[in-house]
């Protein structure tokens, strides 16, 4: 394939020596000083940029027949002008708020799990996030998929940033910590025990390499899609 990474920072970077490695070619690096260029010498592009800019970058390469497999958090405000776009386009996208295969297995735990207490009121729900200290978005998209996860099957309707406890919504503490790639832990405690499970990521490669596996499987195909359906969870 040949490859735009959208957003050069130490994913971009990453996601490059991943690409490399499988027998890619690299035809664009786009960062915030690139100024012109064509996104059609692409075959497809990968966007790790920043939150102000992802869905022009997003509309840019649905806009120009390429697809698109976008990991930036914090633009989901304009998800469902970016589902359009590439609908009207018949276009190829996947949005998620994390590739790594290890972290979309915990997103189908954490659903599981909050199947099983949904009924047990004796419990408190509460989560935390650390990453470095360079994640401009607070708390991260991991995070809140796993808040939604939640949400979707208990009497939870929301969640709440720093908050210590709530009847109605999912207190989340976010830390921000030098180098650290990405921890998240959901905790059900009540006065006799607590239920816990945790994700944490050692280093990168584990995000840059599930964006290049659903870059892959993207080629050719028409429509929005999820990391559910590149890895075949139902």
């Amino acid at each position: 394939m040949k490859i735009a990474l959208l957003g050069y920072g130490r994913m971009g970077k990453t996601i490059e020596q991943i690409a490399l490695q499988k027998g890619h070619e690299i035809v664009l690096k786009v960062d915030e000083n690139t100024k012109n260029y064509d996104i059609t010498l692409a075959d497809i592009a990968i966007d790790f940029s920043i939150p102000s800019v992802a869905f022009r970058n997003i509309s840019t390469c649905l806009n120009n027949n390429v697809p698109v497999v976008s990991g930036t958090t914090g633009w989901l405000n304009k998800f469902e002008d970016a589902k359009k776009i590439c609908n009207d386009k018949d276009g190829g996208f996947i949005y998620a708020s994390n590739f790594s295969l290890g972290v979309n297995i915990f997103f189908e735990l954490n659903e599981y799990l909050a199947k099983m207490m949904k009924n047990l009121s004796q419990y408190q729900i509460s989560m935390e996030e650390i990453h470095h200290t360079k994640k401009l978005d607070e708390p991260s998209g991991t995070a809140i998929t796993l808040a939604e996860g939640i949400i979707e099957h208990t009497s939870k309707n929301n969640w709440a940033l720093n908050v210590t406890k709530s009847d109605t919504e999912i207190p989340i503490v976010a830390k921000r910590i030098s180098d650290v790639p990405g921890t998240h832990s959901i905790e059900y405690k009540s006065e006799v025990d607590t239920v816990d499970i945790k994700h944490t990521a050692h280093n990168r490669n584990g995000f840059a390499l599930g964006a290049v596996i659903a870059a892959e499987w993207l080629v050719n195909k028409k429509g929005v899609f999820t990391m559910k359906d590149v890895l075949g969870i139902k």
